[in-house]
Formats: structure tokens, C-alpha cells, sequence
């Protein structure tokens, strides 16, 4: 198997495009997977028993371009007023399809899938109820639990069979079930295994109308988890071939929120995963659709469409596990007088020119700073045998870089790189190869889908981002990537859920109230969420946790453990502090320098 060796395959090369072939799930008159292009879909802030409010942010959302609309249906109350919403908008000439989103009530799914065209479940919490709690399973016990599982989800696929409703059985990496973790641990494998329950509950009735996600905060964990599902649905058969939806569950806001998003979608698009994308900002949720536009029809659309994307390469084993994150192995050089490879931290290149605009204000720049002038450093094309044996043959260890000549796109050109050179030479990764600059967001998106795929695949010593305007701008997109792709931490690192229905405060404000009170605490990692679904589980690996607990009332987390409850939301940001600092993890931020 090309490009694998004994590993399984997510996809049919390394080293060229192909997209994943899929049978076709038709939600209302939109088909997701088959033919069709990749959808673009968003989900409403607006409160589900709000009628009016529900039905003209639906129509914005349509307007900017969104394809399908989801909508949080917490209770069989919130899932009543769907009929309504759904009617309103079919009376204003809009029939984009609806999607219930359905976390704990069964009930509540019930009454969904009679006014709308597609329902969400988590496996995780649709019928388990998760309580954090380490037990044993014996095979009994776990059969047990599924057959109550199958017991609760029948009637839902059969109703959806009856009324042509689609369905996504949706994992989350931090809602997984006790009885899940218990067997597989909080994993990406747990994660496919949990959906995998569920597909086959609805494959047993016939029924296929569904597609799969596997979300997580953390972009390699979802990479992961989307490599193994696809790996998975291989093994089982060619029917197992279901559409997927991507996303990056709690990104955030800003630009680190659209670059983990590129990260972890970018990078699975560019290998052909992937039928439908929602981009998940703390933001209006408006401005989603930008992003994953840009997304769909620019950035993940790979060179080997274009006029040298026909090129054919040799397809050695692959440089890196896909399916587990370890960064490739390479000798421990000095360049410039600093340590690369060799296990040392990523660093950030720039070149000559971007030097000369900074190298005289390097002080103003604080934890954005140049470490390598890249100028005359090694350069490789490795569709080019001899070049390539070349490299190899010499004694001298060295960092090396892809040519700007190599005629296939980035992703593959760096991965074949590392499988073809010699292990001993670090590399350095550049954002393009000589393309010409995009725009700011397409730019962004770019550069965060290439770097950050390869950086994900434990590719990569070091990084040279050449596509901004500035080069200020380029080290700070560089430094961003490394924290978004989870490999460099400098900085605070923040999960902030996107709003949604269910949010009982607001979001945008509360996030940026808490990223102005914590931003010096670098290496911490604090989650802001709106409510309880998106609360303990979601969060997953956070430090510290903000929760929406009741109508102006807040709870704090440590790790995945409730510890404070029911504090005003006045008071809650204070609170949060006093909390890092029971833990020793706070100091005090240091005074902006004078005078520079």
C-alpha cells in the first residue's frame, strides 16, 4: 500500500489528491458527500424559542452563503418551536435545511425530527450520562448498556427512516461516555468507537441517511480521530463510505480561532476528507462563513487540480504515523547559534529582507522574535533524484528546505521530503512555494493549513512564513500557528465554544474580559463555555474551566471537576483568578517597558 507501508490507509496517497468517494446523504433539497460540492454550514446564537429572532438570523446566515443551518433543541420545549422557525422561514421563500442539535434528551430528538431535515446526536451524552467515574466494565455490563442505548436510538431512526430526516451521529473528544473511556480511554480511537455504536444500531434498520463527525479542541486529536474513522470505514466495506463533517469544536475567536480551524480542516480537506465544514468562532455566527468558504474553495484546494497537479511521484513509506503524533527524529544542529532539530523547539525563520524591517526594533517585537535569517540555507527538490542522493551523501548535517521550483504543492513536497532524505537533517518548513500573496484571510488560511498539517505529522524543525505583508505580521502568524498547532506554547491558550442557544451569558464579551485579565499567563490553558453540554467534557484537557451553570450564574472548573458553583457572573472573572492562584499557576503580568 503506497506511501503507508503495514500502516492502514485514510486515504489512497500521501503524495497525490484525490477526494474521498462517498455515497450522497440528502438533507431537504441539499446532498452532502457523492458529487457534490462541500457544504458550508453555520449554527444560529439565537435563543430556539425565539421565533423571529431564530428565523432573521437563518436568513443572514443563508445570505452570506451558509448551506445548512443548525439549531440547538435542548429540551422537547426548544424542540416545539422548531415547527415554527421552520414554517417562518418556508413563508419568507426559504427552504435552507434545518438541523437539530440534540445533547442528553432522546425526547427532545423525537420531537425535532418531525419539523426538520437533518438531526445531530453526540454518542456521547445522547443516552449516557456522564458522571466522570472510573469503574470496570465486564462484557455484560457493557452489553447492557448498549442494548439500552439501542433501546432509546430505534425510534429515532425509525421515525427519521418515515420522514426522510438525515442524521449526524456527531462524536465530541470531551463528551465522551464513562463506559467509552473506561474501554479505550479519552482517545481518538474512543471517539470512532463511539460513533461506531451508533452506525451500526442504524445499520441494522436499513437505514443510512447519516454522516459522522469527530470534533475536537485540540487539532491533532481531530486530525487523528478523522484519519482513524476513515481508516476504519475502509476496513468494514466499501457501504461504510459515509460523508463526513469537519470541525474544530471550540476554536475560538480572532485569528487563533481561524487558524486552528485551518489546522485541522485544511489539513484533512487537502488529503480529500471531508463533504461538509462548519467553522466554530466565538463570534456572530455570520462571520463563520467566510472563513470556511475560503476554506472550501481556496485554500484546501490542492495544486494537483492545477496545471502541475499531475505530476506522479514515487511513493515511499511515510515519514510519520498518521494515526499518532510523534515529531520525526533529527540530529541536534547549531544555526546562527541556535539549537535546531534534535528535539529542540520549533523555531521561526525569516528572510533577509524581513530582517532588515525588524532587526532594529527586535525589543518591540516581545514574544515575536526572529531566531534564523534564512538565506543561503539548503534547498531540495525531492522529485529530484540526484539532488536528493546528493543530500544524503554528505557528512555534514544541515537544515534543509523544499525548492520553490518543486512542481507539487507544499503538503506533499515536505512530506516527501522527509521520507526521502536522510533522518539526520532537520527542516525547515516555508508556508508556500513562491505562490504569489493571497490576501490577509485567504493568506492566513493558507499558511495555517500547510504549516500546521505538517507540523500535526511531526513534520518540521523549524518555520519561514514569507506570505505577509509585513514581517511583523509574519512572525506573529508563524508564533500562532506553532501555539495553534499545539507544539509551541508562548502564549495563554484559550477554548472558547461558539454561541449558540443554549449560552447562558454573552460569549464575546465574557472572552475578551478573560483573555484581558489572564494573557500573560503563558502555558495555561483556560476554557470558556457557555453551558453545561459544551462544560466539563467539552473542554476536554483545559487547566481551568468557565461555565455557564444558570442565568447569570457561573461555574469554575479545574480540569474536568467542578469546584466552584453559582457565582454571579459579576463576580465570576475575579473568582476565576483567585482560583489560578490557589493552584500556583498565576503571576503577576510585567510592566510594558518604557521608553522603546
Amino acid at each position: 500500500m503506497a506511501g503507508f507501508g503495514s500502516l492502514p490507509r485514510y486515504c489512497d496517497s500521501l503524495y497525490h489528491y484525490q477526494k474521498r468517494e462517498t455515497r450522497e446523504v440528502r438533507v431537504g433539497r441539499v446532498g452532502i458527500g457523492g458529487t457534490n460540492p462541500i457544504r458550508v454550514q453555520s449554527m444560529l446564537t439565537s435563543d430556539t424559542r425565539d421565533t423571529e429572532a431564530c428565523i432573521t438570523e437563518t436568513l443572514g446566515l443563508v445570505s452570506a452563503g451558509c448551506e445548512i443551518v443548525r439549531i440547538t433543541a435542548q429540551t422537547r420545549r426548544y424542540a416545539e418551536n422548531l415547527e415554527l422557525i421552520k414554517a417562518g422561514l418556508l413563508a419568507r421563500g426559504c427552504d435552507v435545511p434545518i438541523v437539530a442539535d440534540i445533547h442528553f434528551k432522546p425526547d427532545a430528538a423525537m420531537e425535532a425530527a418531525r419539523w426538520v431535515e437533518k438531526v445531530r446526536i453526540n454518542p456521547g451524552n445522547f443516552v449516557d450520562k456522564k458522571k466522570f467515574e472510573i469503574r470496570e466494565y465486564t462484557d455484560n455490563q457493557y452489553a447492557e448498556e448498549l442494548g439500552r442505548i439501542e433501546e432509546q436510538f430505534v425510534p429515532l431512526v425509525q421515525l427519521c427512516q418515515e420522514r426522510g430526516v438525515a442524521m449526524r451521529i456527531g462524536t465530541n473528544h470531551g463528551s465522551l461516555s464513562d463506559r467509552i473511556m473506561n474501554r479505550y480511554g479519552d482517545t481518538p480511537l474512543g471517539m470512532v468507537e463511539s460513533a461506531l455504536e451508533f452506525a451500526r444500531i442504524a445499520r441494522s434498520l436499513d437505514y443510512h441517511q447519516f454522516v459522522f463527525s469527530m470534533k475536537a479542541s485540540n487539532p491533532k486529536v481531530m486530525i487523528e480521530a478523522y484519519r482513524l474513522l476513515v481508516a476504519r470505514l475502509r476496513e468494514l466495506g466499501s457501504d461504510w463510505n459515509y460523508p463526513l463533517h469537519l470541525g474544530v469544536t471550540e476554536a475560538g475567536d480572532g485569528e487563533d480561532g481561524r487558524i486552528k480551524s485551518a489546522i485541522g480542516m485544511g489539513s484533512l480537506l487537502a488529503d480529500g476528507i471531508g463533504d461538509t465544514v462548519r467553522v466554530s468562532l466565538t463570534e456572530d455566527a455570520v462571520h463563520e462563513i467566510p472563513v470556511a468558504r475560503a476554506l472550501v474553495d481556496k485554500v484546501a484546494m490542492p495544486l494537483s487540480e492545477g496545471a502541475n497537479g499531475q505530476v506522479r511521484v514515487s511513493e515511499p513509506a511515510a515519514a510519520f504515523d498518521p494515526f499518532s503524533f510523534t515529531r520525526r527524529s533529527s540530529a541536534r544542529i547549531s544555526v546562527q547559534g541556535v539549537w535546531v532539530g534534535g528535539g529542540e523547539t520549533i523555531r521561526v525563520a525569516v528572510t533577509p529582507a524581513q530582517w532588515e524591517e525588524v532587526k532594529d526594533r527586535t525589543k518591540q517585537l516581545g514574544d515575536f522574535q526572529p531566531e534564523i535569517v534564512w538565506a543561503d540555507g539548503v534547498e531540495v527538490d525531492p522529485l529530484d533524484d540526484s539532488a536528493v542522493a546528493a543530500l544524503n551523501a554528505r557528512e555534514e548535517v544541515c537544515l534543509v528546505a523544499v525548492s520553490d521550483s518543486c512542481a507539487i504543492d507544499v503538503v506533499r513536497a515536505y512530506r516527501l521530503l522527509a521520507a526521502r532524505v536522510a533522518k539526520r537533517h532537520p527542516i525547515l518548513l516555508k508556508d508556500g512555494l513562491g505562490e504569489p500573496s493571497q490576501g490577509f484571510l485567504p493568506g492566513l488560511l493558507r499558511a495555517a493549513t500547510h504549516l500546521g498539517s505538517l507540523l500535526c505529522d511531526g513534520i518540521g524543525d523549524a518555520v519561514l512564513v514569507r506570505n505577509e505583508g509585513t514581517a511583523e505580521g509574519a512572525l506573529k502568524l508563524a508564533y500562532n500557528i506553532l501555539q495553534g498547532a499545539g507544539v509551541r506554547i508562548f502564549k495563554t491558550d484559550y477554548v472558547a465554544c461558539p454561541s449558540c442557544g443554549r449560552t447562558l451569558f454573552n460569549l464575546q464579551s465574557t472572552t475578551q474580559k478573560i483573555r484581558a485579565a489572564t494573557g500573560h499567563l503563558k502555558g495555561v490553558r483556560i476554557a470558556v463555555m457557555g453551558c453545561i453540554v459544551n462544560g466539563p467534557g467539552e473542554m476536554a484537557d483545559a487547566d481551568f474551566g468557565y461555565v455557564g451553570g444558570a442565568p447569570g450564574k457561573i461555574n469554575l472548573y479545574v480540569g474536568k471537576a467542578a469546584v466552584k458553583f453559582n457565582i454571579p457572573e459579576e463576580e465570576a472573572v475575579e473568582r476565576l483568578i483567585d482560583l489560578i492562584r490557589e493552584h500556583g499557576r498565576w503571576f503577576e503580568p510585567k510592566p510594558e517597558p518604557v521608553g522603546v
